[in-house]
């Protein structure tokens, strides 16, 4: 894992807060929706549902927002029908970058992404284009800024519920782990007193790549323009930050 960090695109996601209180709901609903439909609709044994719970609550969303999203994720409820699409291509400098967006209109938000990429000196390419360049992996961050949390404690916690690696950066634990064991070593983890940050099945890079500081600005952009759009969900690239 050494020379990637996703705490520090999470760290510049943060911020850069969105100020639109309905949109940022709109987010946590679209999370919520996904982890539900995917593990099922029970926080207890569903942590990735959980993790995500947890977010929407700590930005205040409302409990009866909270509940819509999941049941109309497992059928309780009539609704708007969400359809997960990913789309592939380059961005500058020949960065790989893979967009997954959960959205209940495929050519709007097709356009728009298209429109992104072109605008920002990148091109979509063909399903499966860049995608065999990252491997799928659980990721599960821990934030440690008040370093309360002993390292070595935490990294033999993580080994014994099953992860795969861990590695400490800038005041916090990212733990990795195969997507088969991944809620088993989140519920492991939150049992053991640990607040999970982020936690995620997603996409890392197998190789990164280093492009010109020109390049990483635009690329930069294209992704800033990218989550401004409410249907995008994820964005991964394999850029090699000099951060």
């Amino acid at each position: 894992m050494a020379g990637h960090s996703k705490w520090k695109n999470i760290q510049r996601r943060k911020n850069a807060q969105d100020a639109k209180r309905g949109k940022i709901f709109m987010r946590h609903a679209k999370n919520i929706y996904i982890a539900a439909k995917q593990g099922g609709g029970d926080l207890d044994t569903n942590a990735a549902l959980r993790a995500v719970v947890d977010k929407a609550k700590a930005d205040n969303m409302p409990n009866d927002n909270i509940e819509r999203a999941i049941k109309k994720a497992t059928g309780m409820l009539d609704g708007a029908s969400y359809e997960e699409v990913t789309y592939e291509g380059y961005g500058p400098g020949g960065v790989a970058v893979i967009v997954q967006v959960l959205t209940d209109n495929r050519n709007r938000t097709a356009a728009e992404v298209r429109h992104a990429f072109k605008k920002n000196g990148g091109n979509l390419g063909e399903t499966g284009s860049v995608s065999f360049m990252f491997d799928r992996k659980g990721y599960i961050l821990i934030v440690n800024e008040d370093e309360k949390i002993d390292e070595d404690d935490i990294t033999l916690e993580a080994i014994e519920a099953g992860a795969d690696d861990i590695v400490t950066e800038d005041g916090a634990y990212e733990i990795y782990t195969t997507p088969s064991n991944f809620d088993e070593v989140c519920l492991y983890l939150q049992n053991k007193g640990y607040e999970l940050e982020e936690a995620e099945v997603t996409l890392i890079p197998q190789n990164y790549n280093d492009v010109s500081s020109d390049d990483a600005e635009k690329l930069n952009h294209l992704i800033e323009m990218l989550e401004d759009d409410e249907d995008v969900q994820d964005i991964y690239h394999n850029m090699n930050s000099a951060e």
